[in-house]
């Protein structure tokens, strides 16, 4: 169970550093918009990561299947994105999905 926390770590920090180098990159290239929406995006997909590993942490233990809370995320981050007028979608979905290259270092890491 230690190794798992550890690994849960690595991938928050991971995807923290991977926000903090897209954010400022799409401020530069495409705006304080877009920057803002990618920002609200990294904080989601952090937020998506912490709910699913808590919930897969709960597997076996207490539960017998992994939660759908974190589902909800996405949903409420496109929402917000389209009723408010200073954000992007695109921007949003693209921040969120910054998690996804922390797994992707942290697997060839381990290989």
């Amino acid at each position: 169970m230690e190794a798992y926390h550890r690994l849960r770590l690595r991938l928050l920090v991971a995807t923290t550093i991977a926000a903090a180098l897209a954010v400022p990159l799409v401020a530069l290239t495409l705006g304080w918009s877009a920057s803002l929406s990618t920002l609200l995006g990294a904080f989601c997909g952090l937020l998506y990561l912490v709910l699913l590993s808590r919930s897969v942490s709960r597997l076996g233990v207490k539960s017998k299947s992994v939660g759908k809370v974190q589902l909800l995320v996405p949903i409420v981050l496109v929402l917000t994105a389209t009723k408010v007028p200073q954000l992007q979608v695109l921007p949003a979905l693209l921040g969120f999905l910054l998690y996804k290259p922390a797994l992707l270092v942290q697997a060839l890491l381990d290989a």
